[in-house]
């Protein structure tokens, strides 16, 4: 599909966007605007076979993410979203990576609610900050289990009032291997199924 290759191309080498210059942050959203145009599932909550995964950040405008890679003695390294339908959890990590044996891992849980065919709100519920190694980290799939276990962690674990943080997110394209959003705070990230 042409409009895909034209984002792939687009957002290459820009790692998540902390890369873009202003004129490449232009091209890839207009590259996200023709995609979305023709998205071809325009109710993506009613398809939750499609939503549900492990989803890594390829492209995102997000400050509070592109930030994340300011921490001192650390570099910003992979980035997952993974969506649970079943129990309508989303959980957001990101690795960090810097001194040997010390790589790090921040993570979010959020409970998701449908608002419309394609939009959820969100609460967040729960932030896990530590290291990989402590809390056993290997690979969002199996931390997951661990936190949907009610497992504790040798880590900074604490829970998110969710009144006070909460925001929304439309899926604007979704297909078997991508997914677009766009949230409440103007941000716009694009995701591929791992």
């Amino acid at each position: 599909m042409m409009g895909k290759a034209a984002l792939f191309e687009a957002i290459a080498l820009k790692n998540r966007g902390l890369l873009a210059t202003e004129p490449e942050k232009q091209a890839i959203l207009v590259a996200i605007a023709n995609l979305e145009d023709v998205n071809p599932t325009p109710r993506p909550l009613e398809t939750p076979d499609l939503l549900n995964g492990t989803w890594r950040l390829l492209y995102t405008t997000s400050k509070a993410l592109l930030n994340l890679d300011r921490l001192p003695l650390y570099k910003l390294g992979q980035i997952y979203q993974c969506i649970r339908v079943e129990t309508n959890s989303v959980y957001n990590l990101a690795e960090f990576y810097g001194l040997p044996y010390l790589e790090g891992l921040v993570s979010v849980g959020a409970k998701f609610e449908p608002v419309s065919d394609r939009r959820v709100n969100v609460k967040f519920e729960r932030s896990i900050i530590g290291l990989q190694r402590l809390i056993g980290y290997d690979y969002p799939d199996n931390f997951i289990q661990q936190i949907e276990a009610g497992n504790k962690f040798t880590a900074i674990d604490f829970p998110i009032k969710s009144s006070e943080q909460q925001g929304w997110l439309d899926i604007t394209y979704i297909d078997s291997n991508l997914r677009i959003g766009r949230g409440n705070e103007g941000s716009v990230f694009v995701l591929t199924k791992s």
